[in-house]
């Protein structure tokens, strides 16, 4: 544990801003496997589904969590996936 008033704060914050980011990254992971089992399975709301796991990979993307060019490469799969379906 630290000793130092500021290094104290900054243990605080990281685990405030770790949690926020593993919420955030369970979220987008849930999302492409709603959007990917909709579309294995034919659904009938598999494009709402792919269309929310855009947004979920664009706002990890926004903010940092993942990089841009893989939040890219996450929605071009998806798109090809649906309309290869």
């Amino acid at each position: 544990m630290p000793n130092i008033k500021s290094a104290k704060k900054r243990v605080l914050v990281n685990k405030t801003k770790a949690a926020r980011n593993k919420s955030t990254n369970s979220a987008l992971k849930t999302a492409i496997k709603k959007a990917n089992i909709a579309i294995d399975t034919n659904a009938a709301d598999k494009a709402e589904l792919v269309n929310a796991a855009f947004a979920k990979i664009d706002q990890a993307a926004a903010k940092g969590l993942i990089h841009k060019n893989n939040a890219a490469r996450k929605k071009s799969a998806l798109a090809n996936k649906l309309n290869k379906a």
